[in-house]
């Protein structure tokens, strides 16, 4: 039997000069003209033909990509539901049924004087469809209307539907090409969203009344800044209707009364470059949290008189990153991180009283506040995980400081968290920064080279990777790898100021410390060069594609999710959905001559070479709004034209599907199996 053939891309002439460098681009004619309808057939033939290389490459493997599916989904509980929460006079939780891909959404009276009621059926609205996703679920006030979105093609334009709760009926208010939050007004008249526009960015805040023609509806903030994007939200209150505008450096916040959203909108400070800030309500005080002196971040207070009248009332800390600030009645919660640790911490709206900082038990985890929705919150529901313990939902008294576990998730296969252990590393990168590493591992691991390593980062946005708990990712540690996260720069694991250190023309290092990571996890034993696999997604994608072409030895299985590889051809191009509000993030190469050349130094595609490359498995979604299709499809075509070794390449385009993958639990679930085993087929491990 003969191995498949993969297939070649044509090669079309297609340059273009910028800042007096002239580009060829050979394989640019696989970015569909009409996008985003995507009705090339020369495209689409491309495409085709390396879905069906992937499947006979990957059909041998097929008694072992299902074989991880089936422990994979045995680790689910497949009815599960979520811990029921109080709002008002109902609670409300979500449920899974046996077999089911979508979940339903359920609530029933707190005095149980009445039914169980079925708000949303998933698995209805679902049925018959390649792709389901739901967006923003807004009760009403008074609870008697459900206003909802969905996607069907995962092109992220949701369409906004509005259910009579007390007859099951829905009302004829459609709205389509939505992309925000809902939110209802006070007297529940109708509601605030905003629609996509044509480049697919939410440049606006529209108010939408019921049983209205949506053409009447009345846009209440526009915003003129291509790069910005607006959002629609809350107090926690629900006093106020918060319209935030900006970019990934600067923000804008206004104030609506939710009782009259058709007031002057209260503009809390005017947008400045480089200031980020979000506002909570208390009373007349406004709590802003802001980076304004200092990357990690500071709490103030204003009157809403006087909203730019800012006094501090938190101080930054060296250690403590501040990442968010709740307002409930009796106390306001400041999230953070501490030297990159998850902290909680209470604070009485009395300054003579000290704080209290929840407790976690272990010395690296994941924790969080959870599903807090009522303003005279008293009990703060939680939710914790590390990379060794499963996820867990508690109740926290805030009186009493009393800790109550309300659900640990269920492995219904088993699970022991005595096989595993976990530590958190901290690795000296080539300029001297301590990067941390979390890594957990089979008890007993020996550090002597032997055993096989799978290496996860992201490091852009100022996203930070959690240790958190993956039941997936014990298919690997059972078969002897050990796995780990690299906190490096570029995400904000530990402050703002990390990921300033890894974006602009500081990027290189978000791509050396991975690197460095993996050197000294060699070096101190936990694996050896070409027995690490390693994996990212998006902007994480582009970090794959930055360390194989500087250091393709290193790895032994590459798994690259919709990667972002095609970075100056994309920041080039300001018709994008995401370009403009792109570029604070990786610079403007139309504008600036050193972002230009910056990029050009180190973007994936523009940076293949004529060299050895480990095998790859990349991943792309046809209707994927954020990286497009053609990135990873450039990217795969060039890559099989260009590198010397016979190793195994695939590219999987989801044909209908966007930048999540496909939708449903177990489909997502079969699509990490089958990663997973192209990762243990690459090694060499025994599946």
């Amino acid at each position: 039997m003969t191995d498949p053939t993969p297939p070649v891309a044509d090669t079309r002439p297609h340059e273009f000069t910028t800042h007096g460098v002239t580009i060829s681009d050979p394989w640019n004619w696989l970015k569909d003209p009409n996008y985003p309808t995507v009705t090339d057939p020369d495209v689409l033939a491309y495409l085709e033909a390396e879905n069906a290389y992937f499947e006979a490459v990957m059909k041998p493997h097929k008694p072992l990509t299902d074989r991880l599916y089936e422990e994979m989904k045995a680790r689910i509980k497949e009815d599960d539901s979520s811990v029921p929460q109080k709002d008002g006079d109902w609670l409300y939780w979500t449920a899974f049924e046996t077999g089911g891909q979508y979940r339903k959404w359920w609530r029933k009276p707190v005095d149980g004087a009445g039914p169980d009621e079925l708000l949303l059926d998933e698995p209805a609205l679902a049925e018959g469809k390649e792709y389901f996703r739901l967006g923003a679920f807004a009760v009403s006030n008074d609870g008697k209307l459900l206003a909802y979105a969905i996607d069907d093609s995962g092109a992220e334009r949701f369409t906004i539907r509005v259910k009579d709760l007390t007859t099951g009926e829905h009302l004829p208010d459609t709205i389509p090409g939505m992309l925000s939050e809902i939110v209802w007004t006070a007297d529940d008249s109708g509601f605030l969203y905003g629609l996509a526009n044509e480049q697919w960015r939410t440049d606006n805040a529209r108010l939408h009344r019921l049983g209205t023609p949506i053409d009447s509806d009345v846009e209440l903030f526009k915003e003129a800044d291509e790069g910005f994007r607006v959002a629609v939200s809350e107090t926690s209150d629900r006093q106020w209707i918060v319209i935030g505008t900006g970019d990934h450096v600067t923000s804008e916040v206004y104030l609506l009364p939710a009782s009259d959203p058709l007031a002057k909108p209260l503009l809390v400070a005017p947008r400045k470059a480089g200031r980020e800030y979000a506002v909570e309500t208390h009373g007349d005080t406004l709590y802003i949290h802001t980076n304004d002196t200092d990357p990690m971040w500071r709490l103030c207070t204003a009157p809403i008189a006087s909203p730019g009248e800012w006094t501090e009332l938190i101080a930054p800390s060296a250690h403590f990153y501040m990442t968010g600030v709740e307002c409930y009645r009796d106390f306001f919660v400041v999230d953070g991180r501490e030297d990159g640790l998850d902290q909680i911490d209470i604070y009485r709206y009395d300054p003579t009283i000290a704080p209290q900082r929840i407790v976690f038990p272990e010395a690296s985890y994941a924790a969080g506040l959870g599903d807090n929705p009522e303003y005279d919150q008293q009990v703060l529901r939680l939710g914790y995980e590390s990379m060794v313990t499963p996820g867990t939902v508690y109740d926290y008294d805030v009186a009493t400081a009393k800790m109550t576990t309300l659900k640990v998730q269920e492995i219904p296969s088993g699970y022991d968290a005595g096989k595993y252990a976990t530590e958190r590393l901290k690795i000296t990168a080539r300029d001297g920064t301590q990067v941390p590493v979390s890594i957990v591992y089979p008890a007993g691991f020996p550090k002597d080279g032997s055993r096989p390593l799978f290496l996860y980062a992201y490091g852009a946005y100022g996203y930070a990777i959690p240790p958190g708990f993956s039941t997936g990712r014990l298919s690997l540690l059972d078969r002897g790898f050990a796995y780990a996260i690299a906190h490096i720069r570029g995400g904000d694991d530990l402050g703002q100021q990390w990921y300033h250190d890894g974006k602009l023309e500081k990027r290189a290092n978000t791509f050396n410390d991975f690197v460095d990571v993996a050197k000294a996890l060699v070096a101190d034993g936990w694996t050896d060069a070409g027995k690490i696999a390693i994996a990212g997604r998006s902007a994480g994608g582009e970090l794959m594609g930055a360390v194989i072409n500087s250091d393709p030895a290193q790895w032994g299985a590459v798994i690259a999710d919709v990667p972002f590889v095609d970075v100056l051809n994309t920041m080039l191009d300001e018709s994008l959905p995401l370009t403009p509000g792109e570029w604070p993030e990786w610079g403007n190469p139309i504008e600036d001559e050193a972002a230009f050349a910056l990029i050009r130094s180190y973007s994936p595609y523009d940076n293949v070479t004529a060299q050895a490359y480990p095998p790859l498995f990349i991943s792309g979604g046809l209707n994927d709004p954020r990286v497009t299709y053609w990135e990873p499809a450039k990217w795969a075509a060039k890559l099989r034209a260009t590198k010397t070794d016979d190793n195994v390449l695939l590219l999987k385009t989801n044909m209908g599907a966007g930048h999540g993958g496909k939708s449903g639990r177990f489909d997502s679930l079969y699509e990490a199996a089958e990663e997973h085993a192209f990762v243990l087929w690459q090694l060499g491990v025994e599946g």
